[in-house]
């Protein structure tokens, strides 16, 4: 199996050993269950849906109760929004779970119940971009497209390019550099389930464990680990947030199965009035609560038929 691939921008050859990371893959792979041969399509984009900007361990518990509850898209689409966002619990970024549903909706109306395998198909469905679409077409159908996220770029700046970070995204460059890295064999997805397991568990962005890495070239290794460029980033802030009081007033619409009045729902944050009048507001505007006839609130969807 060759590990010297098409030159990057530099003239270097891109190079990443397959064998090697496949092997060490193999061995120290996490034991997830979305990687469970007999998972289907559908529950590999629930997976996808759930893991964007949230940690595995938040995901565990609750993408296992939905895939039982709603294995398929027409069994999602059934359900209620209501009930959706309630399953959806404290993942955050709540419009994900109206994103999915609605998806569900249109794979059970429009692909008879299946989820498209074609990169450009996929991009048509609701909630779906240009990483999750590769990725279901990569881990669900075993196509060798290039798959790219956060960890993936941060690999390929190290191993490759000799760079502590991969700096601003580009969607063009990043799917070709990761193209040419690909085997041009059958292991292209395990290959791509490996680069983003590497970064996700090794190859981190804080502290990464260069000791446990199994490639034997690094650029960034030989080159003596140079610092990123430019300050370090913060850390999202959480506490305080919109986001986080959005939140809380989801929290109790999720805690009562029919609407609450006002002043049941103001109680959930005291701290700043202005700032939960505009958190409720964005709500209703990105359509996660809706008002009754009688002026209370409640999850979109709140009395559909599940």
């Amino acid at each position: 199996m060759a590990d010297i691939l098409p030159c990057g921008r530099r003239g270097r050859p891109m190079s990443i050993g397959a064998e090697e990371l496949l092997g060490w893959y193999a061995d120290a792979r996490r034991d997830l269950p979305w990687r469970d041969p007999d998972v289907t399509p559908w529950q590999i984009l629930v997976s996808e849906f759930m893991l964007q900007q949230t940690p595995v361990a938040r995901v565990l518990p609750i993408w296992s109760d939905w895939v039982t509850r709603w294995p398929t898209p027409s069994a999602t689409a059934a359900a209620s929004a209501a009930d959706v966002l309630r399953a959806w619990g404290k993942l955050g970024y709540p419009r994900r779970a109206k994103r999915l549903h609605e998806c569900a909706t249109v794979i059970a109306r429009d692909h008879a119940d299946v989820v498209p395998a074609d990169v450009d198909t996929l991009l048509g469905l609701p909630g779906v971009g240009g990483y999750t679409a590769r990725a279901v077409a990569c881990f669900a159908y075993r196509q060798p497209v290039p798959v790219v996220d956060t960890n993936v770029r941060r690999v390929v700046a190290r191993a490759v390019h000799g760079r502590a970070d991969a700096g601003a995204p580009s969607a063009r460059r990043d799917h070709a550099e990761v193209a040419a890295l690909l085997p041009d064999d059958d292991t292209a997805p395990q290959f791509s389930a490996a680069l983003m397991e590497l970064g996700a568990t090794v190859c981190t962005a804080r502290g990464p464990r260069c000791g446990l890495c199994p490639l034997r070239v690094c650029a960034w290794r030989t080159a003596g680990y140079p610092p990123a460029a430019g300050p370090a980033r913060r850390a999202q802030r959480y506490a305080g947030t919109d986001r986080q009081v959005r939140g809380r007033l989801l929290d109790v619409l999720r805690a009562n199965d029919s609407p609450v009045t006002r002043a049941e729902l103001d109680v959930a944050w005291l701290v700043d009035t202005a700032q939960r009048d505009r958190a409720l507001d964005s709500l209703l505007i990105d359509g996660l609560v809706e008002q009754t006839a009688d002026g209370r609130f409640g999850l979109a969807g709140e009395g559909e038929q599940t």
